[in-house]
């Protein structure tokens, strides 16, 4: 997929691995909008990217704002041909513990956040792209945000492990649906990387949690998502 001159957006895109693929789509001449929470740094984060940047504030849980905000990326990109999805979280909690079983709604909550929310995203922007002229057969690309934890959940992750291998199965199945229409979907499945909270771990700390990496043995950076995310 060519960069240049390409319309991208950036769901999480004000902070973190968002951030730094906003930023790198930027720098390769791309015109980005930036969906992130109305309470984010996407309002300077899009006036940093420079000219033809947009920022559009939604909650990903939210349909019909996500909806509403991708009609006004379109309207303002004109089409759309990159789609970056890195919005998500999580909490932790075991399955069973001294009070009682794992909540059912912090359960829901987790995969609201993460797969009903990024399947959401993914079936609106797959249907702008449909309507792009292809480029060498291509109308777009969709990258998703997995995770290590959907392969190797650790304990208190049955939630999130749940949701972002749902994710990694959805991607591959949905890159099936879509390749004839030209559109490619991926997914990229990050370990621990140093953004939002994680960022603030004490130095010792992230050494105990990336010892059994195999290489390097720390914390990924967010510029090295984006440019995977961009190979």
């Amino acid at each position: 997929m060519k960069v240049k001159d390409s319309g991208a957006v950036v769901v999480g895109g004000a902070s973190g691995m968002g951030r730094a693929t906003a930023e790198r789509l930027a720098e390769r001449g791309a015109r980005v909008a930036v969906l992130d929470l109305p309470s984010s740094d996407g309002a300077a984060v899009a006036s940093e990217l420079g000219a033809g940047a947009s920022f559009h504030p939604c909650d990903v849980t939210d349909t019909d704002g996500v909806e509403t905000a991708l009609g006004a990326v379109i309207e303002g990109l004109g089409a759309l041909h990159i789609a970056i999805n890195t919005a998500g979280g999580g909490v932790s909690a075991r399955t069973l513990s001294k009070s009682g079983p794992h909540p059912l709604d912090a359960f829901r909550s987790v995969i609201e956040l993460n797969l009903i929310a990024t399947f959401n995203l993914n079936r609106l922007q797959a249907w702008h792209m449909s309507r792009n002229e292809p480029d060498d057969e291509e109308r777009g690309v969709i990258v998703n945000t997995s995770s290590i934890a959907a392969f190797e959940g650790q304990i208190g992750q049955v939630a999130y492990s749940a949701a972002k291998a749902a994710i990694a199965g959805m991607t591959l199945t949905m890159a099936r649906d879509l390749g004839s229409l030209g559109i490619r979907v991926t997914a990229v499945a990050p370990s621990l990387f140093a953004t939002g909270i994680t960022s603030r771990i004490p130095e010792k700390m992230a050494g105990e949690l990336t010892r059994d990496a195999a290489f390097p043995r720390r914390m990924g950076r967010p510029d090295e998502y984006a440019a995977l995310a961009l190979s």
